[in-house]
């Protein structure tokens, strides 16, 4: 019976967070939408950023489909697909920290955002994300760990699509702060329902929120640092953006 009872619990846990991934996905891939829709961006970019939304998007199909396969309990399914994104995740670190740095080269960081703020803050939360994702892999056999983390995981990837449904020009100079810290509701719902289910929160929630927070206030602190300038002068460097100010909000794009 306690065992059943087991099982039962595990089989609404699965499908609380499929719900959570479903959800993300949807608010994530809205936004682009949106952008597209409005005018806001086009399919006129540089090659990077094409691969860049392949790969994250990509990233996105695997994901919501690894939830619903463990909420099916198809778990060879789920673990055959599990190899294959742990090495999309590494593609996902490379591609995402190059489209990165070409934007701040090519003067393309959103005029909301200051560039030498940028360059940080966009990988740390992509480095959140690798870090919270091989903590899931390595504890795969740990169920209440493994799925609460690739929940928090995603969330560190929210922050783009949650963005584009933002007024991110209002919001500066914390509008990156704003767009990626906002997502942590995901993660503060997932511990509303431990203590309703479960009677406790599980850590890693708590670990996953550390995370991202900890991401956020690195990047802003090491951008407005000596290692910052130093670290854009040197992104810059022989490019069009070379000896600009980077800590300067750039203009506005006409209209």
């Amino acid at each position: 019976m306690a065992e059943a009872l087991k099982d039962m619990d595990d089989s609404k846990d699965l499908r609380f967070f499929r719900t959570c991934i479903t959800v993300m996905a949807v608010i994530l891939v809205s936004g682009f939408i949106v952008q597209l829709a409005t005018g806001r961006s086009s399919f006129s970019s540089p090659i990077v950023v094409h691969i860049h939304a392949v790969v994250f998007m990509g990233w996105v199909v695997i994901f919501v489909t690894q939830a619903w396969l463990a909420a099916a309990k198809a778990t060879s399914l789920h673990r055959l697909l599990g190899t294959l994104a742990v090495f999309w995740a590494c593609m996902m670190l490379v591609i995402g920290t190059l489209t990165t740095v070409e934007a701040v080269r090519g003067g393309r960081v959103p005029f909301f955002f200051q560039p030498q703020h940028f360059l940080l803050a966009d990988p740390a939360t992509l480095l959140g994300f690798g870090v919270l994702l091989a903590a899931a892999v390595t504890l795969r056999r740990h169920q209440d760990w493994h799925t609460r983390l690739q929940v928090g995981a995603f969330v560190m990837l929210l922050g783009p699509g949650l963005g584009r449904l933002l007024p991110m020009p209002l919001l500066a100079p914390y509008a990156f702060e704003i767009a990626a810290g906002l997502p942590v509701v995901i993660l503060i719902v997932g511990m509303l329902r431990d203590l309703r289910v479960h009677k406790r929160i599980h850590p890693a929630w708590l670990c996953s929120s550390g995370v991202l927070l900890a991401a956020l206030i690195a990047a802003r602190v090491i951008a407005f640092s000596p290692a910052g300038d130093a670290l854009y002068a040197a992104a810059t460097s022989e490019s069009s953006m070379q000896g600009s100010d980077g800590r300067a909000f750039t203009a506005p794009p006409p209209h």
